[in-house]
């Protein structure tokens, strides 16, 4: 209901809220440009600063290089001094941090001739060695220095460090060529270049000339697929600086050794702590322009946006839950309030109408059942009383009184104070007084037995069930049959069901009867009760529950039911 003299807030109010917004939008948008153009200006400083990082690494480097190429060198006069070459050898090794080890390969075969590894230990069974490779006969074949890729030393016993092999042909004093390789430490060139930092996340990495990546900070996320690198691109650039998609690559050729210095910078980090002085100059105008935009945001927000919301999440709940959904309506612009309390009267209007029809689902239902209930009752009627009128045409008086009272429990039990569930155990009860009755009328033709699960016998189920499924097999299975015939009734359960069967080795039927049976409408004069019985049924429990049939010509006839457990405290 509306609150007398309470003024509302039109549309166009809220349009002009949206308006202001939109101006501060365009006032945003033109300092972004502002911005954007002093980047252009700030991008040449951080390629500045990329330049002087990358140099640096370069410089140590090419400082790094020399002293190889000096220990190579010493390792050359040594090799050719072939008295005291062993030990001092083992010398060089020991006294120099840097070197590792120092072999010797023959160039044909690359089978390692001797070691010089100072005070480690050599393994005796190498199943790697990846200080040697093909590469390195070729690289040094015109008497220059090859240095390979960083990789780790896997000659000695427990100790792997990260080395570069340095490798130069040299002769025996007999004139045989060797390759001579040095292993050095690289930890110290990998510690430099993990601590270069351009801006806070900028790096330097080395490749070759041939755009392999030598060594990466980050290069085990590489490898592992969970970094990308695209220093392949970088494979023809000579050197000099490259700018593109955000960020600055600079490339320098470090002296002599092939291997190249890039530094990885990036626009948007070089550029914000410039952006930072710049944004203090239009610090009132973006004051200003957020806080019309909060403020549109806001007030748009409640007025529009916040009673749809609400307005839509009801929607969405009644469509879920309709019987117990309650609403109120919202508050909001004029149009809004309008349709919330519009929705509110058609939500009232949509419950008493679903209860109009559940109140008449119920009475028809009932209606039904009670219908379905008056068709089995003379049918069966009429076919005992024929069985009793034939047992007074014989003379047999004491038969035909068991088969009054039999049919006189019968129906005690079917009429059961009117109610369409009785527990299990009536129905039994009521099976077995049919069953007696028909066994007098067919002279004995059949046998019959029970096999129930005495669990069941306290469950409910709608009465009448079982003897339609027995004049079924009587009538259409065992009374065709020469010789003697035989009933078994089970009920059992099953997870949250009770599974009544009824089988026969009677001459069975075909596909078609069975679905004939099933679909007889009450005009036919076979089969009524089994329709009426799955349709009872289904009435009652849903379309899940009801009727089946197998069956196989001359071998027999099995009809099962399935209803849901229920009990007494459950039974309306």
């Amino acid at each position: 209901m509306k609150k007398e003299g309470r003024k509302k807030i039109s549309s166009s109010a809220v349009m002009i809220l949206l308006v202001m917004g939109m101006v501060s939008v365009s006032l945003l948008v033109g300092m972004l440009v502002f911005l954007a153009v002093y980047r252009t200006s700030v991008t040449e400083n951080a390629r500045i600063s990329g330049e002087q990082a990358v140099k640096q690494v370069s410089g140590i480097i090419d400082n790094y290089m020399e002293e190889l190429e000096d220990g190579i060198r010493l390792a050359e006069s040594i090799f050719s001094q072939s008295e005291n070459r062993q030990e001092e050898l083992n010398h060089l090794v020991s006294s120099r941090t840097d070197v590792v080890a120092v072999m010797s390969y023959d160039l044909e075969t690359g089978r390692l001739l001797e070691s010089w590894t100072g005070k480690q230990k050599q393994k005796e069974v190498l199943l790697s060695n990846l200080s040697w490779g093909p590469e390195m006969a070729e690289k040094t074949e015109d008497g220059s220095l090859y240095v390979s890729r960083p990789h780790v030393e896997s000659l000695l016993v427990n100790h792997y460090p990260w080395v570069v092999s340095v490798c130069k042909r040299m002769k025996e004093p007999d004139g045989t060529e060797r390759l001579v390789v040095m292993d050095a430490q690289f930890s110290a060139i990998a510690g430099y270049v993990d601590n270069v930092g351009i801006g806070y996340h900028g790096y330097c990495f080395i490749m070759d000339r041939d755009g392999n990546l030598i060594y990466h900070p980050q290069q085990q996320l590489i490898y592992a697929g969970l970094k990308e690198e695209q220093w392949t691109l970088l494979e023809d650039y000579e050197g000099g600086t490259l700018t593109e998609n955000g960020t600055i690559c600079t490339v320098s050729d470090a002296q002599g050794n092939g291997w190249k210095v890039v530094g990885i910078s990036f626009v948007s980090e070089m550029v914000n702590d410039k952006l930072w002085e710049v944004t203090a100059l239009v610090a009132a105008l973006l004051l200003a322009v957020l806080l019309a935009a909060f403020v549109s945001s806001l007030v748009f927000s409640r007025m529009i946006f916040h009673p749809i919301r609400g307005l839509v999440s009801a929607m969405q709940q009644f469509e879920s839950n309709a019987e117990d959904f309650s609403y109120a309506p919202v508050r909001g612009a004029s149009e809004i309030e309008t349709l919330s309390v519009s929705f509110a009267h058609m939500v009232t209007r949509i419950q008493k109408l679903m209860e109009q029809v559940r109140n008449e689902e119920i009475t028809l239902r009932k209606t039904e059942l009670r219908a379905l209930q008056a068709q089995i009752n003379p049918h069966f009627l009429y076919n005992t009383l024929d069985s009793i009128a034939w047992m007074c045409e014989e003379e047999r008086s004491r038969e035909a009184v068991e088969m009054v009272n039999a049919l006189a429990r019968l129906f005690r039990i079917s009429i059961s104070k009117g109610h369409e569930l009785i527990p299990i155990e009536k129905e039994l009860e009521h099976a077995r007084s049919y069953l007696k009755i028909q066994n007098y009328h067919y002279k004995n033709q059949f046998t019959y037995s029970f096999e129930v699960d005495e669990n069941c016998l306290s469950y409910y189920c709608n009465k009448i069930t079982l003897q339609p499924l027995i004049e079924n097999a009587i009538y259409h299975g065992i009374n065709r049959m020469i010789d003697e015939g035989e009933i078994i009734v089970r009920i059992y359960e099953r997870g949250s069901e009770v599974i009544f069967e009824v089988e026969d080795n009677g001459v069975g039927m075909t596909e078609e009867q069975c679905s004939q049976i099933l679909h007889h409408e009450p005009g036919d004069k076979a089969g009524i009760g089994i329709k009426n019985v799955n349709d009872r049924i289904r009435i009652y429990f849903g379309e899940q529950y009801g009727l089946s049939i197998e069956s196989e010509l001359d071998e027999g006839t099995k009809i099962i039911i399935n209803m849901p457990k229920i009990r007494e405290d459950t039974v309306e």
